[in-house]
């Protein structure tokens, strides 16, 4: 048990999948998991504990932003044992041939977020990255499967609203989309030695302004669960 997560040490798998929204959790573990049992419910940051094709999987709901998620990722590691983790989130498309709903695969977090800065000090400029193995394996379950999902850099940042940021210089250097958790992620996994990877479905693009329902958002975003679930059970 730890602060975040009521749940006794066995409760959580080694392999998590990682939904910002606590609903989309509970979608996941209704509709993809076997034998699902809820085992965390503390601030609604629902998880749960299930199998897909016969390999134990759990899902974490784990907020919004970089503090949020990285309660839930130091706690399911250090507290839970947790060995993979793959993020499967929304996130804001940034280029003109990123249409909404399509699929994206993080190869790399950049960010705004001082949590490098706070980590590293001001002379390091750390670049979190994905684990090269869930990459390479989540792009080849997108083809097994048949869904076009596109692979490279996107931008966590800390505020969501942000008139500062200069989202065309972010364009310039192939940046293609936007989200609030990923580098968290991809740092606390490079500091205890764990793979990670953040799957994304574009709910809302910044360039056409076209913007998903939050109930589509929580229910109907199944082709990132379907590559992370594929990709999470190989060994």
């Amino acid at each position: 048990m730890s602060i975040h997560i009521n749940a006794p040490a066995d409760a959580v798998a080694k392999r998590v999948l990682l939904p910002g929204d606590p609903l989309r959790a509970k979608h996941i573990a209704e509709n993809f998991l076997e034998d699902a049992k809820l085992y965390n419910e503390v601030r609604n940051a629902f998880g749960y504990t299930g199998t897909y094709k016969g390999v134990p999987v759990s899902v974490q709901g784990t907020g919004m932003g970089i503090p949020s998620i990285s309660i839930y990722v130091h706690e399911l590691i250090r507290g839970y044992g947790a060995r993979k983790l793959i993020r499967v989130g929304t996130c804001g498309a940034m280029h003109e041939n990123i249409k909404i709903r399509d699929v994206i695969i993080a190869q790399a977090a950049t960010t705004d977020s001082s949590v490098v800065r706070n980590i590293f000090g001001p002379s390091i400029n750390f670049a979190p990255i994905a684990d090269f193995d869930l990459l390479s394996k989540a792009v080849n379950c997108a083809k097994d499967l048949e869904i076009s999902a596109k692979v490279g850099n996107i931008i966590t940042v800390d505020r969501f609203y942000d008139d500062e940021i200069d989202n065309d210089k972010l364009r310039q250097y192939g940046i293609m989309a936007v989200e609030m958790e990923t580098a968290a992620l991809y740092i606390l996994s490079a500091r205890y030695k764990v793979q990670s990877l953040g799957i994304f479905t574009a709910s809302d693009h910044l360039l056409t302004k076209e913007v998903t329902p939050a109930s589509e958002r929580q229910t109907d975003f199944n082709d990132m669960v379907k590559i992370a679930l594929e990709t999470i059970i190989q060994d």
